[in-house]
Formats: C-alpha cells, structure tokens, sequence
C-alpha cells in the first residue's frame, strides 16, 4: 500500500492578489493623508475653493440661510474663525465688529465668521455678548476649517474680489486699524 502525504494547500492565488492589493492601497492613503498634513494652511496666492456655509437664525445673508464663497464675486472676503470656548476670539471681537460696521455701507466687503468646533447656544450666547452683527455660521464636521487647514483659533483670512487668498491672520487683531490696513491693501 502506497502511503501519500496530504498535501499542503496554501492561500489561493487571487486572495494573495486582493491582500497586496488592500495593502498598496493603504499605504497610499496613508502617503496622502500624511502629504496633506504637512502642506500647512492655505496661502496667499491661492485660488480658494467654493464652499457653503449655513447661517445661525438672525445671521442670514439677503434672507439666505446658506451661503457660497461665490456669492461674493466681486467683494473683498473677511473670513473669520473662531469659537465661543476661545479667550484669544474674545480679545478681537469688537475689533472685527467695528471694522464690519465701518465696511457694511460701501457693500465692497464682507465679513463671514465660521463657528469651529462648538455648540450652537454656546455660539450664540458669544455673538450676543459681543453684539456680532455680521454674518456667522457653524462649521458643520468641520470641512470649511479642513479646507483652510487651519491650526486653531482664532484665524482670519482675506480673501480678494476674484476669490484669491491675500492675507492670513493667525491669532487675535489688535486694533481696528491693523483689520482696515489688511483690507484698504485690496480695496485702492
């Protein structure tokens, strides 16, 4: 009698190719997220994708209750991040809102304050105490902050009438005047 020896069956072909598949893919996400880390935030120079914002009730733009980086083509953008829970948003806030009530009239500049990481009556109890008047809004999972890759809070940016970054402000203003001097850059 012949004895055979059960033979040893390995992994079938097309599953070792769906594993080094997965893994290729993997590393490559990997090398992209790690990529987009290290790029920093936006700059100045760069075209600035569109993107939506909704508004709080009471901050609405032309009765909208979203609006669009491109609904101000044309217009000179002051985009604001900040935060309620934020002590160093606090030392600018009347800064920013007297600089909003000087620009409003002329209807050249827009003033926009993204709401990051935070909850809505937190954010509203701020806009009050600080008498906010120019238009605010949640960032909702946080994608307008990941488009900026910002670092924290808070930070402003300008951006100019053909929707190109110019400035970028990171940390509190310290006068009204230094918010106008960034702003008359692009407005002469």
């Amino acid at each position: 009698m012949i004895e055979t020896t059960p033979q040893k069956r390995g992994v079938p072909l097309w599953v070792q190719i769906v594993i080094w598949v997965f893994l290729v893919g993997l590393l490559a996400l990997v090398g992209v997220i790690l990529g987009k880390r290290q790029q920093g935030t936006v700059q100045p120079g760069d075209a600035i994708p569109d993107f939506t914002l909704p508004l709080f009730s009471g901050y609405e733009y032309e009765g909208k209750s979203e609006v669009k980086l491109s609904d101000f083509e044309g217009k000179l953008v002051v985009l604001n991040f900040w935060a309620s829970w934020c002590k160093p948003c606090e030392q600018e806030a009347a800064e920013l809102e007297e600089a909003w009530k000087f620009y409003e009239p002329g209807g050249e500049v827009i003033f926009l304050g993204v709401d990051y990481v935070d909850t809505e009556p937190e954010a509203r109890a701020y806009l009050k105490k600080f008498g906010i008047t120019f238009f605010n809004g949640p960032d909702m999972g946080t994608k307008i902050s990941q488009l900026f890759r910002i670092r924290g809070v808070p930070e402003t940016y300008f951006i100019d009438q053909n929707g190109a970054l110019y400035y970028v402000k990171i940390g509190p203003f310290l006068s009204v005047d230094e918010i106008k001097s960034i702003i008359d850059q692009k407005l002469q």
